[in-house]
């Protein structure tokens, strides 16, 4: 069984529904001892990350995420899930949980893209991957596949080995990071058709061995 976590940060019908449709048993829950009971723990999530900090400790999760990463457990971050497993967000300037040494920043104001007109901010829709490390969770992953993105800030991985892949938007930013049992992605697999499937696949098969 794979434990959805709900910290009142949302997301969570989508990624529900992606592995009902890939035929993996599932469970949206807030309850310690179901989540440290899975098999996987996905960790979605979109918002601010000061509030999702907040809703972690009321819940007691952020204990719990650092027991599952110390169990070896299989566990995937999505967008905010992504953000705050680092130790800092400038979103807010609020210490995060520290799963993987890291910050987030926020991206320039001043970002162009290769015609010189300024980019949005946030960066919102479709955006490639390019994968930088082989990892069994990034199986078949090609780099013509595209990715959804709704994000105003991205993680930085204190060490360059923990960089899984990058994404091209004004800069290259980290778009896929990888830790020991841990993997997070700043896009949206739920909601990028058929690689994001793909990805999400591989995540519910893989053991946590890298």
């Amino acid at each position: 069984m794979i434990a959805i976590i709900d910290y009142d940060a949302g997301n969570l019908t989508s990624v529900a529904r992606a592995l009902a449709h890939l035929g993996h048993a599932y469970r949206i829950t807030r309850e310690s001892g179901e989540i440290l009971q899975a098999d996987r723990v996905i960790f979605p999530g979109v918002g601010a990350a000061a509030s999702a900090m907040e809703s972690l400790k009321n819940y007691g999760l952020d204990t719990v995420l650092h027991q599952v990463m110390d169990a070896g457990m299989p566990l995937l971050g999505i967008c905010l899930g992504t953000q705050i497993i680092t130790g800092f967000s400038e979103e807010g300037d609020v210490p995060c949980l520290g799963l993987i040494p890291g910050r987030v920043r926020a991206f320039p104001a001043s970002m162009k893209d290769d015609a010189d007109r300024a980019l949005k901010i946030p960066h919102m829709g479709w955006n490639r991957v390019q994968v930088k490390r082989v990892h069994p969770v990034l199986w078949d992953i090609r780099g013509e596949d595209a990715f959804y993105f709704v994000h105003g800030y991205y993680p930085e991985p204190e060490n360059p080995d923990h960089v899984l892949a990058t994404t091209p938007y004004g800069i290259e930013f980290v778009s896929a990071m990888g830790f020991g049992n841990l993997v997070a992605t700043q896009f949206h697999p739920e909601k990028s058709g058929k690689p994001g499937l793909k990805l999400l696949d591989n995540f519910c098969r893989w053991g946590g061995e890298v």
